[in-house]
């Protein structure tokens, strides 16, 4: 009895037949050439589409860590790094690894903005928590506090209420490219008409809304968080820097949130594709190592240069991604 499991790595056999070994240049029973001309192949085909089907719908390491290199390098640059999780998963791997992957390994990236700023985190946490109670010590970091909480309720409802469209019909590459050339626009508008003057301090409940409806933009792949709330902060004449630093901070509860809302779901996905509890945890450390390094280098960067410099990034790679797709070489 030859067990055809045997033959399949992790795909279970559905079938096994008895075959004898033995010599038959004599003679042939039809019964068995039967069995080894027609249904072998078949077996061995459907096993084969069996296999094909696992490796589909599950996460390598190689695509593992990869994807959360591309994580950590864009998630704070205003490049869209669920595009390019989305661009770069296609491209390489033939398969989407799906919203759910991306909104965990996030974990990572926003664990090193909590790390980055932490000091002024806790400032904030602890200004509101006295604020609550005493109000003659209610002072610029308790208003910052109403600020975030405020800003994230926006992203918070449209995300929990649209997460099947979002997860699935959104991630549509000619949405992703599309929408990066035309919004790569909005950068170079926010840029040309944005005073720039206001500093840290003059932040209003005001600001904190309007960023946070902005956010809800980054929740199609394509349009980048930070360069949502950046572009609106820089309408509202915020400079860049305090612009860059309220949008970290604006992010780190709705992400905080997604990521945990969407823990389950990375495991067996509804669409897109499973990773392992290991694969997870080590994708983010990695998200959360590039990231901080990241944050470093993008508030040092907006310090002295305009954010019209990521639009002619993006607009050349939107336009790539649209030949590809109309080349066949990417499947939508």
């Amino acid at each position: 009895m030859i067990p055809v499991s045997g033959f399949v790595g992790p795909v279970r056999a559905k079938y096994e037949w008895p075959v004898t070994i033995r010599d038959y240049s004599c003679s042939v029973s039809p019964e068995l050439v039967w069995r080894r001309c027609m249904v072998a192949p078949v077996i061995a085909t459907e096993l084969a589409a069996d296999a094909a089907a696992h490796t589909a719908d599950t996460m390598t390491w190689g695509q593992t860590i990869v994807l959360s290199i591309v994580q950590g390098l864009t998630e704070f640059l205003p490049v869209s790094s669920s595009g390019h999780l989305r661009i770069v998963s296609e491209l390489l791997y033939g398969h989407d690894a799906g919203a759910s992957f991306t909104a965990v390994v996030q974990l990572g990236t926003e664990a090193a903005v909590l790390v980055y700023f932490a000091k002024e985190i806790w400032t904030i946490i602890r200004s509101w928590c006295i604020g609550l109670v005493n109000k003659e010590k209610r002072d610029f970091y308790y208003r910052m506090g109403w600020m975030v909480i405020f800003g994230t309720i926006p992203v918070g409802v449209l995300g929990f209420l649209g997460k099947d469209l979002i997860r699935e019909n959104l991630r549509n590459l000619w949405i992703t490219a599309g929408v990066l050339v035309a919004f790569s626009f909005v950068f170079i508008w926010a840029e040309k008409v944005g005073s720039k003057k206001r500093g840290y301090d003059e932040l209003t409940m005001r600001d904190a809304i309007l960023m946070g409806f902005a956010q809800c933009l980054a929740l199609i792949p394509g349009v980048s968080r930070s360069g949502g709330t950046i572009s609106a902060g820089l309408f509202l004449g915020l400079n860049r820097e305090v612009a860059a630093k309220f949008s970290f901070l604006l992010a780190i509860p709705a992400v905080l949130a997604s990521g945990l809302f969407s823990l389950p779901d990375a495991f067996a996905p509804e669409a897109g594709q499973a990773a392992t509890g290991a694969q997870l945890l080590v994708g983010t450390v990695i998200a959360f190592v590039l990231g901080y390094a990241s944050i470093a280098w993008l508030l040092k960067f907006v310090s002295n240069n305009s954010f019209s410099w990521f639009a002619a990034y993006r607009i050349p790679v939107g336009i790539l991604v649209m030949i590809l797709l109309a080349t066949g070489v990417l499947a939508a």
